[in-house]
């Protein structure tokens, strides 16, 4: 191509492509500015927290008459003690993870903050991924993630999860295992055990709560569907049935070395050695599978009354129960043209 078609060309493609890149920078912009209230608005929500006076967990089931009796106040009791946790769905939810997302790069995190670092953890993390996060952000080496966990579980005796309290915690940027340890502990004791009296715990003692509550978090969707599948558990165990829930072989097959902490159950995985697994052992698992949140410990002390026995979500992320296994069969061919 001569020198008379090439110059023009190139003259153009110049200026074709300076809108585009000021369009580019518009729109990082724009993100990183959406990114920067929402780390504002997090932080703000840390300082200025409204303070509620903690009230006690109601308990809508008798374990020990096998009944569940549902209590009225407990759609009042969310949205009054509950509120800053039950807010976080549709879009407060998305930012928060969207916000997680980001406090893993360290440029954003100097950038909103040079001081101190933002740390998120989010309902349904195993005690493991807390750790990973937190060190990535703070920058520890292993050994430090192992002090953090290691200072955390003394403080919680009996537990190995299930006290890494779901929460947003500012730190400073060189903050010490043991500090971080101390905030997240004292955080489970303002929310959780302020509000687990021993009258709370009389009724359900609190490691069977926060077991039921961390399944509940890896089963459902928002607080009516754990609610809905809190009632199928407490009847399930009211009969001896086996729980026979996917996400406790998640947790026994993802302490396993096989790189995912969450990884997607197959069929085999039903005839894993482990104590976890609700498919080979009746009851409870021996602990919590994960971190819960408030609302999520409140739904496994609230159950739904239900005759289910059976339930699952369809491709709409819909809830369905069933009193029998032929009912729940025949729904499941209904909306996935096979049983199992």
């Amino acid at each position: 191509m001569s020198k008379k078609w090439r110059t023009p060309i190139k003259i153009l493609n110049a200026r074709a492509l300076r809108p585009v890149s000021l369009w580019r920078l518009r729109h990082a912009l724009g993100v990183l500015a959406i990114a920067l209230v929402c780390f504002v608005l997090v932080i703000g929500s840390l300082l200025y927290k409204e303070a509620v006076p903690s009230a006690p967990f109601p308990v809508g089931v008798d374990p020990e008459n096998k009944i569940i009796l549902e209590d009225p106040q407990v759609e009042d009791f969310a949205v009054v003690q509950l509120a800053f946790e039950k807010d976080l769905g549709g879009d407060a939810g998305w930012f928060k993870k969207a916000l997680q997302t980001l406090t893993r790069i360290e440029w954003y995190q100097h950038l909103a903050s040079p001081g101190s670092r933002l740390l998120i953890i989010e309902p349904g993390e195993r005690k493991e991924e807390v750790a990973d996060n937190f060190g990535d952000i703070l920058d520890w080496e292993k050994e430090d993630g192992d002090a953090f966990l290691e200072q955390s579980l003394k403080s919680a005796p009996g537990l190995e999860e299930g006290q890494f309290f779901p929460d947003s915690y500012l730190v400073s940027y060189d903050a010490s295992p043991e500090v971080v340890a101390k905030l997240v502990d004292q955080r489970f004791e303002e929310e959780v055990l302020s509000r687990y009296t021993r009258d709370v715990s009389e009724k359900v003692p609190l490691k069977d709560a926060l077991t039921i509550a961390s399944i509940l978090e890896r089963e459902a969707y928002d607080f009516t569907d754990m609610r809905e599948i809190s009632g199928v558990i407490w009847n399930r165990l009211f009969i001896s049935m086996n729980l026979q829930i996917d996400s406790t072989l998640q947790y026994a097959k993802g302490s396993l070395p096989t790189g995912a902490w969450w990884p997607v159950p197959i069929p085999r995985d039903k005839y894993i050695d482990s104590p976890f697994n609700t498919y080979q052992n009746k009851g409870l698992p021996p602990g919590p599978i994960a971190n819960p949140s408030l609302n999520a410990i409140l739904a496994a002390l609230n159950p739904k009354a239900t005759d289910c026995l059976f339930y699952f979500h369809d491709s709409r992320s819909r809830f369905h129960c069933s009193p029998t296994y032929e009912e729940h069969v025949s729904l499941l061919k209904q909306y996935y043209g096979r049983g199992r």
